[in-house]
């Protein structure tokens, strides 16, 4: 188990601090562009191990009389049923559940913007459906030359096109269910609107990675990398910051490549701009709360090859992306790993040899143990493991059956002969459920199932690609599972 290195709580004080000076030097008013995601940032939590998923939203909580959320949503995302692959839903079954949660934690959510709309037919059935429900929704449109075309863009015909979001309260936090959604584009074209109403207001943007102030190749912003290889990301030295200050700052391409424009956009709107680099943007602190720098490098290095084996899997499901595994292979270079440098992956391997080559998933325990599952007649691999750890973990026996055959059995006939199901072998969510109720009556299934809090945070590996039930299982219990890129079959299809 990888130790403490963020202070959590000192993050969401100097978090707070930072956006309410923000506000103030702004008169009054500030659009937080916040990238990244608010109530899962399960990237940051396993890089800086400390880092609670969901600081970002409590941070905001303190400032709850202040905030006033606005969800934007690309139409076209809307009409390409576009999807978190993180959590398996579309970005517009996203906007219905962030606006749940939002309203669930006290924030208040004011509107949502749907952005680049061109009358796309399946756009205004979401509108229809949010106004149905009682939010607010705005059209903002395409804007011909965005973002180098700047008078077309600050003018009537461009900004001044989409409509005027009605906020009340000083904090307006632009969010989204992913990259690419419009949210700078729905700040920049605000700040238009506010500007010719003559009401003070500010941009700032929340961006916990790259981290500014730690080098430029620390394993925490080469782990960045990794988790945008796909995207062309890349880091770099914020040149704008080293000229105006003679301050070496860390930046991100796209940011940096943008700034000259959003400089002059500013400026267009204004009459000058507040800012003199990329970095001066942002409000992130979390470089300030890393409290174990040695402890963060190799809680990145980890996320690193987490990301290689995902970008390996992703491109034996899909047939291509060679571009992101190439990226992260020349990171892990950079980073002084291998995959030898995570242990669970040699004791799956292992494992599997000594079955005949058949599936098998390694877990690392919080002390450090290995504890491993194989494939039999009642359990998948991945069930197996489960079991094992928690056992381990109870003092409990490997040879004692948590779940007994006579109980299994009555299961496995269900899936197969009535649910049609071809493999008998239980998953893991299957496992659980029977363990549950093997709890009621036998207090070594009870004290087992007790443990399996403990097994957040641990690494797992499989020597195939799961199931999408049992890696929801595994996400779900915060265990870090990666799996060798192959299936157990030849098979074309595989559910």
């Amino acid at each position: 188990m990888l130790k403490t290195c963020f202070d959590n709580e000192k993050y969401i004080q100097m978090q707070s601090e930072q956006i309410s000076k923000r506000i103030r030097d702004f008169g009054g008013k500030l659009y937080l562009e916040f990238g990244g995601k608010l109530f899962d940032d399960y990237h940051a939590s396993r890089v800086l191990p400390g880092f609670a998923p969901d600081s970002k939203v409590k941070m905001l909580t303190n400032l709850a009389s202040d905030v006033e959320i606005v969800i934007v949503i690309s139409a076209s995302d809307i009409e390409n049923t576009k999807m978190r692959s993180d959590i398996g839903i579309r970005y517009d079954t996203d906007v219905l559940r962030l606006i749940d949660a939002f309203r669930g934690i006290g924030l208040y959510v004011g509107s949502v913007v749907i952005s680049q709309y061109n009358n796309q037919p399946s756009a205004d059935a979401f509108k229809n459906l949010l106004v149905s429900q009682g939010i607010s929704v705005y059209q903002h449109y395409l804007i011909e030359g965005y973002p180098y075309n700047l008078s077309h863009i600050v003018s009537p015909e461009g900004f001044g096109k989409n409509d005027y979001i009605q906020t009340s309260r000083p904090l307006v936090v632009i969010t989204a269910p992913g990259p690419g959604s419009g949210k700078m584009a729905t700040c920049l074209s605000q700040l238009y609107h506010e500007y010719i109403r003559g009401i003070p207001a500010g941009y700032a943007k929340f961006e916990t990675f790259p981290i500014w102030n730690i080098p430029l190749k620390h394993p925490v912003n080469l782990a960045y990398e990794a988790a945008t290889a796909d995207l062309d990301d890349v880091n770099m030295i914020d040149p704008y910051h080293l000229e105006a200050y003679g301050q070496t700052t860390v930046n991100y391409n796209r940011d940096v490549e943008v700034f000259p424009v959003l400089n002059a956009i500013f400026e267009k709107i204004s009459g000058k701009s507040p800012y003199r680099s990329p970095t001066d943007m942002g409000v992130n602190m979390a470089g300030f709360c890393i409290s174990n720098d040695e402890a963060s490098c190799e809680a990145a290095k980890q996320e690193i090859l987490r990301r290689y084996f995902k970008a390996m899997c992703d491109k034996r499901k899909k047939g291509n992306g060679d571009k992101a595994v190439q990226k992260i292979e020349i990171l892990m270079r950079q980073a002084g790993i291998t995959v030898d440098s995570r242990r669970v992956v040699a004791a799956a391997i292992q494992k599997s040899i000594d079955t005949g080559n058949q599936p098998a998933v390694s877990i690392e325990l919080p002390d450090g143990q290995i504890v491993t599952g194989k494939t039999s007649a009642f359990l998948g691999a991945a069930s197996a493991a489960l079991l094992n750890a928690i056992k381990k973990l109870s003092g409990i026996d490997k040879s004692v059956h948590l779940i007994q055959p006579h109980i299994i059995e009555p299961i496995q006939q269900l899936k197969v002969n009535r649910l049609g199901n071809h493999n008998p072998r239980l998953h893991s969510d299957e496992a659980l459920i029977a363990l549950s109720i093997c709890s009621t009556n036998n207090k070594q299934s009870k004290e087992a199932l007790s443990k399996l809090s403990l097994l957040q945070g641990c690494e797992a590996h499989s020597t195939v690609i799961l199931s999408q039930v049992d890696e929801d299982i595994y996400r779900k219990l915060g265990i870090n599972l990666t799996c060798e890129p192959q299936y157990h079959t030849k098979k074309l299809y595989h559910k």
